[in-house]
């Protein structure tokens, strides 16, 4: 089974590509990931930001 240090980067390489994906796999469909959908709406760099700070808090 892969350690949780892991998964949390291949989570954070998720988001730095497609922001909501990494946010999905960690939260599902909660409001973590479609706040990260809109900020991907408005732009790339801001679902970035945010889909790593989610990630990591």
């Amino acid at each position: 089974m892969a350690d949780e240090g892991t998964m949390n980067c291949i989570d954070i390489l998720l988001a730095i590509i497609l922001p909501p994906l990494g946010v999905f796999l960690k939260f599902g469909c909660q409001v973590e990931f479609w706040i990260c959908v809109l900020l991907t709406i408005f732009g790339w760099i801001p679902g970035i930001i945010y889909a790593i700070y989610a990630i990591t808090k």
